[in-house]
């Protein structure tokens, strides 16, 4: 493994991001055809935050924090801090600390594959943080890795200056490149689902809406009055 620190990676732009935050982590996901979900294990410590930004990568070994330190100088306003280990890890890798140096650099939040401590502190101060662990394991300074490399975390190859979404839905990647679709995909997505929503404040049911109930003809669902089942 190369153990580098990239300076200056090209970002996505910020203003288009935050547009895709706005949509949500669900509405972007389903846009674009179910993809670049990190996974459900990855989970906020607070509710009720969404956030949108360009990521600076972490590849850190596990139960060593040496890196973050290193990324940290990498960071500026806008960015998520993206953090994954050589191999699996739950240690608290990050806390309080961590996030008064990136908040003052701009820093949206966090999102680890690792463990992190100091929640509540991490809560009051509003530092938004996804995590697959809480743990107040420390960590050591020893190993070097790299910083804006492309890493994957849940599945999903996440590249310095990708997007970056996380909400109380989940955490996703849409890569630079695929950033004017997803807003193309997920626009048209919002006003289907507001069609929908009239729709159903209506009455329509959804088994018509959807044309659904040739579907469960289809797969041979019957109906039959409760006299017949029981018989």
């Amino acid at each position: 493994m190369r153990t580098v620190i990239v300076t200056n990676p090209p970002r996505a732009d910020l203003a288009q991001v935050g547009t895709l935050a706005d949509y949500g982590v669900a509405t972007v996901h389903e846009a674009l055809g179910r993809s670049g979900l990190l996974g459900p294990h990855l989970r906020p410590i607070q509710d009720g935050a969404r956030i949108g930004g360009t990521a600076v990568t972490v590849l850190c070994w596990p139960g060593d924090n040496l890196m973050i330190h290193a990324a940290i100088e990498q960071c500026q306003p806008g960015d998520v801090l993206v953090v994954t280990t050589t191999s699996p890890c739950s240690d608290g890798l990050f806390g309080e600390l961590f996030a008064t140096a990136l908040q003052h650099r701009g820093v949206r939040g966090l999102v680890t594959g690792t463990g992190v401590r100091d929640v509540t502190d991490l809560r009051a101060m509003n530092f938004p943080v996804w995590s697959a662990a809480v743990s107040a394991q420390g960590t050591v300074k020893a190993t070097a890795g790299s910083v804006n490399v492309p890493i994957v975390l849940g599945g999903q190859t996440i590249h310095p200056g990708d997007a970056i979404l996380a909400d109380d839905d989940g955490v996703m990647v849409v890569p630079r490149s695929h950033i004017d679709r997803a807003l193309r995909s997920s626009q048209a997505r919002i006003e289907k689902e507001q069609a929908s929503r009239e729709a159903f404040r209506n009455g329509q049911l959804g088994l018509d809406r959807y044309n659904l109930r040739s579907r469960l003809t289809e797969l041979g669902v019957e109906y039959v009055t409760a006299e017949d089942y029981r018989s």
